[in-house]
């Protein structure tokens, strides 16, 4: 890929590769803040040679994925892009900041690819919609280097909050607001879990799904926000969302595996005294009843839908539903930030004024800046906004907290093919196959000043054994940790490698990783997770010192 130091993200046209990754623009050509970029990029070995084991995939094309995803694989490999799709600025009626200034802070803390998305609300749907595009518009010309997409953190009629976004474009104000005004939970008084109230949320799907196929806008995506916190999504809901559209244009792709608001853990006095996640609630009214008492908080950080081996999470990806997870900031209002909330008038406006200076540090707040604690790194084709909503669609994806590893590179290989996250390896019955995972180490300090060590990773594998007739299963019994690898270095790269043996069945595998600080026997027993994250305690639950990653599955299809 070449370079063009001074070219903006267009609407259509893909962006060149940005300018801190581009080893032939020298270090006096960059900008403050490329400079900055770059700096962090190598620090965590993920320039130069570094990048080329760490972050991109290279070798021989793999084999097609039938699942959703791009089957192309291109020659160069992919460019592994970090982000964070759950953000907030004042033109929510709880957020504080400027577009500018989420976005800033996202490209100091290494994000390529942010959006914005704000509350939907009635008056997010009159006015917000339309007043804050001018400033994602002069933020994408401010920040050439990161993507800035437009979207709204929408009300799901019947469950709990979901990313919507599109791909920029001429139409992505009218689409954003039209969907919106008709099938936002809160806008149309549609929260109660009635099946009335669920067929709307399935009706959105379709709509966004008819604006991509009439060309309105390029593309549009749906993620489920922190999915477990007040028990409202319920798994017949998140299968009707995942099965709402066409397998060639899907919406509804995944979910937060872990949610924003994690500093909320960090322990009193100096911190908020709070929950991870700000997952401190239980059930309601409109609560799922099947759900027990122990979903309503984080496990390591992470949504217990995904951190329970053999748990809902694996339910849908035994069934063979492609189904993802993200990790994200959710950044209202930042730990520790000197400034306060700008004056005005929210509901005739749309905003607040700007955040002034307040002269004192504030320790109650639960949120980190994009990319200051947790990241999603997705695999794209190229630097450009539709090649990473491909990549999410595809499940390219891995996810880490406190910048515990630098880079994941996960191989699927039998038969003389392979399949990345995300994908599928279509092998013959009975074909030796073998997983291959080569791990970046932590390259230097993270944000909060140390470097991360990983201890441990482990190997997820569950079988495939189709579709349920119940919708509402949440648990998937043959999951569990097949290996453990003690990881016995800090520094550099690791290969871990794992013989599947000869394949009679179809299988996914999936990897997660720990600091090995905080652990505990898993819900499902010891025969399934002898040491999964354990429970997060309310009022002290230190992010920084419970550190994970998880990457997304890949299925084994012997035929």
């Amino acid at each position: 890929m070449g370079h063009n130091h001074d070219h903006a993200h267009g609407a259509t046209a893909p962006a060149s590769l940005p300018a801190a990754f581009d080893t032939s623009v020298p270090d006096e050509a960059l900008t403050p803040e490329q400079a900055s970029r770059r700096a962090l990029l190598r620090r965590t070995g993920l320039l130069g040679a570094g990048l080329a084991a760490g972050t991109v995939l290279t070798g021989s094309t793999a084999a097609a994925d039938d699942r959703g995803g791009d089957s192309r694989t291109p020659r160069g490999g992919y460019l592994w892009l970090a982000g964070d799709h759950h953000i907030h600025t004042h033109y929510s009626s709880d957020g504080k900041y400027r577009v500018v200034d989420q976005v800033r802070q996202g490209a100091r803390h290494g994000m390529d690819w942010l959006v914005i998305t704000d509350h939907g609300s009635a008056t997010h749907a009159r006015i917000g919609v339309e007043k804050v595009n001018p400033d994602i518009k002069q933020a994408r010309a401010a920040h050439r280097d990161t993507l800035v997409f437009q979207g709204l953190e929408w009300n799901i009629p019947a469950a709990e909050h979901g990313t919507v976004f599109v791909h920029p474009g001429r139409n992505e104000v009218a689409v954003l607001k039209q969907f919106e005004n008709d099938y936002d939970g809160g806008v149309k008084g549609a929260g109660d879990s009635t099946p009335a109230n669920e067929a709307l949320a399935v009706a959105g799907l379709r709509f966004l799904a008819e604006q991509v196929r009439r060309r309105k806008v390029e593309d549009a995506l749906m993620l489920a926000n922190h999915p477990s916190r007040k028990g409202i999504d319920s798994p017949h809901e998140i299968r009707a969302w995942r099965d709402a559209t066409g397998r060639d244009r899907q919406i509804a792709v995944g979910f937060e595996g872990a949610p924003g608001h994690q500093a909320a853990g960090l322990p009193g006095p100096l911190g908020p005294g709070g929950a991870r996640g700000i997952y401190d609630g239980s059930p309601g009214p409109n609560s799922f009843p099947g759900y027990p008492l122990e979903s309503y908080r984080t496990w390591g950080g992470f949504d217990w839908m995904t951190a329970t081996v053999g748990g809902l999470w694996d339910s849908l990806l035994a069934e063979g539903r492609p189904w993802w997870i993200t990790a994200n900031s959710d950044s209202h209002q930042v730990y520790a930030d000197t400034t306060a909330r700008g004056a005005g008038d929210f509901a005739a406006d749309g905003r607040y004024g700007d955040p002034v200076y307040a002269g004192k540090i504030d320790t109650r707040q639960g949120d980190f800046w994009p990319g200051q604690y947790s990241r999603t790194h997705v695999g794209a084709d190229r630097f450009s906004y539709a090649a990473v909503m491909d990549g999410i669609r595809a499940g390219r994806i891995w996810v880490d907290h406190g910048q515990l590893i630098s880079g994941l590179d996960v191989r699927v290989s039998g038969g003389g093919r392979w399949a990345t996250l995300g994908g599928a390896l279509h092998v013959r019955k009975g074909a030796r196959v073998t997983l291959t995972a080569d791990v970046t180490l932590a390259g230097g300090p993270n944000w909060a000043g140390f470097t991360p060590e990983l201890a441990r990773v482990d190997v997820i594998r569950g079988d495939v054994t189709g579709p349920v007739a119940d919708k509402d299963t949440f648990t998937a019994p043959t999951a569990a940790v097949v290996r453990s690898y003690d990881v016995r270095k800090s520094t550099g790269s690791v290969r871990l490698t794992f013989d599947l043996g000869r394949v009679d069945r179809p299988v996914y595998l999936r990897l997660r990783g720990t600091d090995g600080n905080r652990s505990a026997v898993g819900v499902m027993g010891a025969e399934v997770d002898p040491a999964g994250p354990a429970l997060d305690v309310v009022g002290d639950a230190d992010p920084w010192r419970d550190l994970w990653f998880y990457s997304n599955p890949v299925w084994v299809l012997p035929s």
